[in-house]
């Protein structure tokens, strides 16, 4: 199938369908661009695998079986150039519960779990659902201007009970690919302090920057591999978080039976449709995944534009990956800057969530002139205070 057939410019209505992104609203005129949930239809190629799926006609416990197993082998092999064994694989009913249980798993309720902020709202309250201390660390600002890992205030912030860090690479929301060094920095700071690395590699697959390359965290070395648990997903790159599927990789056979026990219970069998999506979306959805970097590409220049040139006030730093803008809205004053745009008509996350005051994550993976719209009401509203 040709790219030009894939549809990016236009999106079913989503209001009524128990949507998270569209419902949440009472007021019907507020646009949503706020949890990580694009506007767009599923490639058709996925959207073929689930009919078939539909017309077997029976949906009873699925078990991770060949399909989707080697869909994901063969997917990490030709992607990430990351040799897997089947054995190290779990699949997941998302990241979300995995990163919880990860917590429960591999630290006791004396013990402590970093990461740095800003960072998904997750990552900073499943230490507190397991009754974990959180060590939350702020990132910082290189030479370049880019936001990376404060490896000084890390050093100082570290505790002997310290068991996890948990790592967003590509981060959300920063947009931040992280390079090889910073990475082999984080770990040889794991090593050094003898932490097992929870490595949220979901965002993986959305580089729209044709300059830069993901590096799977547990590719680095066998030493890091030993300490690493890595997580993925289709979810965000295909547009399907609503089916429930996703994965770890675990190469260390006494992590991953920790891993095992743990959910044992809690975690019961994927869906059905979410290993018929998993499948088709690594086989056969390549030519929509790169139909849909170019999207992001052109929806993220417009975005770096008109900050420029219509609100500098808000600070838009260069970004590599995702489809999440993190807006610094500190220059304007703003006492709630979230709530400020959704009684103007335009639903963003807030930054407080994920750590960060004074800003906004804004969803632009979605048709242009959705985009567009949505940029009108920020204008707006700025002008109209």
């Amino acid at each position: 199938m040709s790219t030009t057939e894939y549809n990016f410019t236009s999106c079913p209505n989503r209001n009524g369908y128990g949507s998270l992104k569209w419902d949440r609203y009472s007021d019907p005129e507020v646009l949503p661009m706020w949890v990580a949930d694009m506007d767009f239809e599923a490639a058709p190629e996925i959207i073929d695998a689930l009919r078939a799926r539909l017309d077997h006609g029976v949906f009873g416990y699925t078990i991770p079986h060949a399909e989707p197993t080697e869909a994901v082998l063969h997917y990490l092999e030709r992607a990430h150039d990351y040799s897997v064994k089947a054995a190290w694989l779990n699949f997941l009913p998302g990241l979300v519960p995995a990163i919880n249980l990860c917590c429960h798993a591999f630290t006791q309720p004396n013990e402590s779990v970093m990461t740095a902020n800003p960072v998904y709202p997750p990552f900073l309250s499943a230490p507190h659902y397991a009754k974990r201390e959180l060590i939350s660390v702020p990132l910082c600002l290189n030479a370049m201007d880019q936001w990376t890992l404060d490896f000084d205030a890390m050093e100082a912030a570290v505790r002997p009970n310290t068991r996890l860090f948990i790592l967003c690479s590509p981060h959300n929301p920063i947009g931040r690919v992280f390079n090889r060094e910073e990475l082999e920095t984080l770990g040889n700071f794991c090593e050094q302090h003898d932490l097992i690395l929870i490595s949220d590699e979901i965002h993986c697959d959305l580089i729209f920057d044709s300059n830069t390359k993901h590096t799977v965290t547990a590719t680095l070395n066998e030493a890091i591999a030993a300490r690493t648990i890595t997580l993925m997903a289709p979810s965000k790159t295909y547009n399907l978080p609503g089916l429930a599927c996703a994965f770890s990789v675990i190469e260390n056979r006494e992590l991953r039976q920790k891993f095992n026990e743990t959910i044992r219970g809690i975690i019961t069998e994927v869906n059905c449709f979410g290993y018929a999506a998993c499948a088709a979306a690594y086989k056969h959805g390549e030519l929509w995944r790169l139909a849909l970097l170019e999207v992001l590409r052109e929806n993220y220049a417009s975005l770096q534009a008109f900050f420029a040139s219509e609100i500098p006030e808000i600070i838009f730093r260069p970004m590599q990956a995702t489809y999440l803008a993190w807006l610094d809205m500190r220059g304007l004053e703003l006492e709630q800057p979230a709530r400020f745009f959704e009684q103007n008509g335009l639903g963003l996350s807030c930054g407080e969530a994920f750590g960060g005051p004074g800003h906004v994550r804004l969803n632009f993976g979605c048709p242009k002139s959705r985009l567009e719209t949505g940029l009108d009401r920020m204008a707006d509203a700025i002008k109209n205070r």
